[in-house]
């Protein structure tokens, strides 16, 4: 079977190569245009390169997509724009609903649509990362991973239940850090950030050493997780919950997006002045536009 991985960021690069670990599997991917750091990515377990995207639909039995929200459809549109009609699995952390309609516009070219959710790290340890599938063919996508650490767990036949559990596992572990990012920046503001560290300490649930690291360390990520958090919002409000905690959600992060690429995780201190000066940018454009 030859897979086709658009595309492969640090999770698609695991997602790859749990795939290649199977019998007769050749990853593909389209490195016209990628980064080096992609490039590596792809070198570093033998990804074949069939330079651009309309090659590697032609040479795909599968295709894999492992992208930002935000780009999951229009990735979509660009495979079936080039006549694909072969099995595609969307992996990416999108609402029950937007899956359903990526399933139904593939269907117009008889393209097999499975509705996938990643949950955990990139896929490098056992039992750390699971990739839930729904859909007619969902356990063919399966069978591929059966031998790899990644764990694939097929939920059933309907287009839409991979992707509401990704969006409800990830509505509490992703917007708790957040909620952490807004907590810890009103108590700078109001100067009482020691105080609220001791009395985390003092309450000993351990928050005092973890909230002001994962504040850290979600500077790396936050700019992927915009877009998650309107999908999660989305996927409340469809079913008939309230949405907004996760749109303030998805502004906490937009205000640390410009940590991306970063080699080192900021201080606490940059950080939180980043969450505090993201509402100040934000009500300058707005006095800008007049409103």
């Amino acid at each position: 079977m030859r897979i086709g991985l658009l595309h492969p960021g640090l999770m698609g690069e695991s997602i790859g190569a749990s795939a290649q670990s199977a019998a007769n599997v050749q990853v593909l991917w389209a490195g016209e245009g990628r980064s080096e750091a992609t490039r590596q990515r792809a070198a570093r377990h033998g990804f074949e390169d069939c330079d651009t995207i309309a090659n590697l639909v032609a040479a795909s039995d599968l295709i894999v997509s492992v992208c930002p929200p935000h780009a999951a459809e229009d990735v979509a549109r660009q495979v079936l724009g080039l006549g694909y009609s072969g099995l595609y699995l969307d992996g990416n952390a999108i609402s029950p609903q937007r899956s359903r309609k990526i399933g139904s516009l593939l269907a117009t070219n008889k393209i097999s649509y499975v509705d996938g959710g990643i949950v955990g790290p990139p896929a490098w340890k056992g039992g750390t990362t699971w990739l839930h599938l729904s859909g007619p063919r969902a356990q063919e996508i399966s069978n591929i991973f059966s031998e790899s650490v990644l764990i694939a767990n097929v939920l059933g036949d309907e287009i839409g239940a991979a992707s509401g559990l990704k969006m409800c596992f990830a509505a509490y572990t992703k917007g708790v850090t957040s909620l952490l990012c807004g907590i810890l920046a009103t108590a700078h503001q109001l100067n009482v950030s020691e105080a609220l560290i001791q009395q985390w300490a003092d309450k000993g649930n351990g928050l005092d050493t973890k909230a002001p690291q994962n504040v850290r360390e979600v500077t790396q990520k936050a700019w992927r997780f915009v877009g998650e958090m309107e999908e999660i919002s989305a996927t409340f409000e469809h079913a008939g919950l309230p949405g907004e905690f996760h749109q303030a959600a998805a502004d906490i992060y937009r205000r640390i997006s410009s940590f991306k690429g970063a080699e080192e995780l900021p201080d606490l201190q940059t950080v939180l002045e980043a969450l505090i000066d993201g509402n100040e940018d934000e009500s300058k454009a707005r006095t800008a536009l007049g409103e």
